[in-house]
């Protein structure tokens, strides 16, 4: 790699995400006519509140042709919560009257305004980030923290780093995603000082890494005079300036991690403009997964059911763990888990879809008997209740000793992976609430090239699963 191969790369790439004269000018026209109709609004509450604008596009740190708006409404701490989600959905629906409620900690308004997205947030005029009393009270501090240290070269920093992650599916701080929120690019940027020293330096990390932006620019340099920040075990740890014992990457998976350093690598040895334009791939079809599955001799089964009428960052966590209970199971019943994912449709506020729990298993059916140990025979009185138990049991083989112990060879439960999952034991295993109450409410169990028939609603999960990349 050369610098003039990546500096060329880079050069069209920012050419790309920095917004021109005129999409600024127009974004600045638009925010100031909503601010203008949020003051308005508050004039008729009996409160005083005041409307600030936070995130990228208050930076100058949004991509070109990204068209959001966020405004944030402060009221005093004197407010009860009622009373703030109260006048700040009056304050939303006044400046959105087309928007809709949607809900994070507390409700707010989303609408679109003149081809902008705009998201208008309640929250509370606290003086101090560590003294939040909702989670979202913490952003204008964020804002304020990086507008005061930005400058014109940071932010192009950004808007690269932004595209890089999206580029290579690491961006997103939502429970889905599991990625960097857009704050932490921007801390990141600002602790690096640029684009290619934090390519290059988180090509060379060894997890776990801290940095903390309240030192002196390098990993975990805090000066004497300040408090000292608390300790966090996750693979990437960037403490909030703003408030110390936060973990601004606290919802980075590892693996995500791990494919950020991968393709950091990936720019510096071969520096090319797909890392951040992708080409999408199409949809596999269901001839696809019949052919993946005969050639991988797999055995798939799936679990599928109506998807929750719950937000995204409520639903994924408990897919996963739902998943990662019935594959401990059919690891337990000797099914032997070779992969699983799970994916969804229909989030939110069009709640028709499905959801899908997808297992491959190495074993397709067990022996109809299954080994049964008992204690050691000279163990005495425990040997001989195990001996008792089976002795008149016709269905079992034996007892007999192998070794020093008692043995039996009982009829198993469930010889096939879907046949447990179509019985009650299903619910046994550790299942997010709201999957339950669905599973519960009725679900279908496909197996094997029945399977393909979800490459209709879930083409491009399938083709990720199926030809998987870092």
């Amino acid at each position: 790699m050369t610098d003039d191969a990546l500096d060329a790369v880079l050069e069209r790439v920012s050419e790309r995400v920095t917004p021109g004269t005129d999409e600024r000018e127009r974004l600045r026209a638009v925010t100031d006519e909503l601010t203008a109709r949020a003051e308005d609004a508050i004039d008729g509450l009996p409160v005083d509140a005041d409307v600030t604008q936070v995130g990228s596009s208050a930076r100058s740190t949004w991509l070109a042709g990204d068209r959001d708006i966020d405004l944030f409404v402060r009221f005093p701490t004197s407010l009860d919560r009622e009373e703030l989600e109260r006048y700040g959905l009056d304050v939303g629906h006044a400046v959105l009257p087309d928007g809709h409620e949607e809900y994070a900690e507390h409700p707010y308004v989303k609408g679109e305004y003149e081809g902008f997205d705009v998201d208008l947030v309640p929250c509370y005029a606290v003086d101090a980030a560590t003294e939040i009393r909702s989670a979202v009270d913490r952003t204008p501090f964020h804002d304020a923290y990086l507008q005061a240290r930005y400058t014109p070269e940071l932010a192009a920093g950004a808007r690269l780093l932004k595209r890089f992650m999206k580029g290579v599916g690491v961006y997103g701080s939502d429970l889905r995603t599991e990625g960097f929120s857009g704050y932490l690019v921007e801390l990141l940027i600002l602790e690096h000082g640029g684009f290619v020293p934090l390519i290059e330096a988180a090509a060379e990390w060894h997890p776990p890494v801290r940095f903390d932006p309240r030192g002196d620019g390098g990993p975990a340099e805090v000066p004497p005079d300040v408090a000292e920040a608390a300790a966090f075990d996750d693979p990437l740890v960037v403490i909030d300036p703003t408030d110390p014992d936060r973990n601004v990457a606290a919802v980075l998976s590892a693996a995500n991690l791990a494919r950020f350093q991968h393709y950091c690598r990936a720019l510096l040895d071969d520096p090319r403009e797909s890392l951040f334009y992708p080409e999408s791939a199409d949809p596999i079809d269901d001839g696809g997964v019949r052919e993946h599955l005969a050639r991988r001799g797999s055995h798939a089964v799936a679990v599928v059911f109506e998807t929750p009428d719950v937000v995204e960052d409520q639903l994924y966590p408990q897919l996963r763990r739902s998943l990662g209970g019935v594959t401990d199971e059919l690891d337990r019943r000797g099914f032997d888990t070779l992969r699983a994912t799970t994916f969804a449709g229909g989030v939110g506020a069009d709640a028709s879809g499905r959801s899908v729990l997808f297992v491959e298993t190495a074993v397709a059916e067990l022996p109809a008997v299954e080994r049964h140990e008992g204690p050691p025979v000279h163990v005495g009185e425990h040997a001989a209740s195990f001996y008792d138990a089976y002795a008149d049991d016709e269905t079992v083989y034996g007892p007999f000793v192998d070794g020093d112990r008692y043995v039996v060879e009982r009829e198993r439960d469930y010889r096939t992976p879907e046949a447990l999952l179509r019985s009650d034991t299903l619910f046994d295993v550790a299942l997010g609430a709201h999957v339950e109450s669905a599973l519960q409410e009725e679900y279908e169990v496909l197996v094997g090239d029945g399977t393909a028939a979800l490459a209709e609603e879930f083409g491009e999960e399938l083709r990720a699963y199926f030809e998987p990349e870092v």
